[in-house]
């Protein structure tokens, strides 16, 4: 039980830094789902979205930090 009381505090803390950093980015103006090759479309009764680039923007910086805490982590 130690093991997944550390595993469900650390993925809360997660999920609230996730929040946090996309309650900041809102704020500060950065056009995420408004860079070129996201797609959006509407019908008459459907909209689609589609953040490819976005969510490219976004793997390609967590991939980054993922590194980095892997490197300097210890492990």
């Amino acid at each position: 039980m130690n093991g997944l009381a550390r595993f469900l505090m650390v993925s809360g803390i997660a999920i609230f830094a996730v929040g946090l950093l996309v309650y900041l980015a809102s704020k500060s103006g950065l056009p995420f789902g408004r860079l070129p090759g996201d797609i959006s479309w509407s019908g008459k009764s459907v909209k689609v979205f589609a953040p490819i680039t976005s969510m490219i923007v976004v793997s390609l910086i967590l991939t980054v930090i993922l590194n980095l805490v892997s490197k300097f982590g210890g492990k």
